[in-house]
């Protein structure tokens, strides 16, 4: 059996995740499509009604509710999706015989990261903009600040991980040119 070297998925043969977690991706999309016609239909037909007590139109209310729902089926469809990614990249690489290196992959994942945070902030701005003034502000500024925080972290993390490549590099080309000096010197 072959299994997976992820440290979240060690010891969890390749099979068996990927039966596991397609099923949920799928299912996961297939919600957050549905929440997200239940956003688009049914605050247009709730019309001008009134919640009383905190004075909010329940068009709102509901299509924010379907909202909220449908961005958590869609994390949860992207935490599946980036694992089974994760899966097709590793049986990809080892397809071509390329010797795994841990560093360098984490950094293209963090970076692949970057992207989706960005198209996903982005997709979810037409959407907040369909919400009411009142929530659309504080939803926008949210969105917007926890993808530009998301974003740092990894950043950060690839600046780590190719600061550790370089330095390794460099400890390498260091250690080559002292053995050429004592070569040279024991040849003198």
């Amino acid at each position: 059996m072959k299994f997976l070297g992820d440290s979240g998925l060690v010891g969890k043969p390749i099979g068996e995740e990927v039966r596991r977690r397609f099923p949920r991706l799928t299912m996961s999309l297939v919600m957050a499509v549905i929440f997200y016609l239940v956003n688009i239909v049914v605050p247009p037909l709730m019309g001008d009604i009134i919640i009383p007590g905190i004075n909010l139109n329940a068009g709102t209310l509901v299509g924010t509710i379907a909202l909220i729902f449908t961005a958590i089926f869609l994390i949860r469809a992207l935490a599946d999706g980036l694992v089974l990614s994760d899966i097709l990249t590793d049986v990809f690489v080892k397809r071509l015989g390329i010797k795994e290196e841990r560093s360098p992959r984490r950094a293209a994942r963090d970076a692949i990261y970057i992207i989706v945070i960005i198209l996903v902030a982005t997709a979810l701005f037409p959407l907040i903009n369909t919400l009411e003034q009142n929530v659309r502000e504080p939803l926008s500024m949210a969105t917007t600040y926890v993808s530009l925080g998301i974003i740092l972290i990894l950043i950060y993390d690839i600046g780590r991980i190719l600061y550790r490549i370089v330095e390794k590099k460099a400890e390498s080309v260091a250690d080559s040119l002292a053995k050429m000096a004592d070569r040279r010197k024991n040849r003198e």
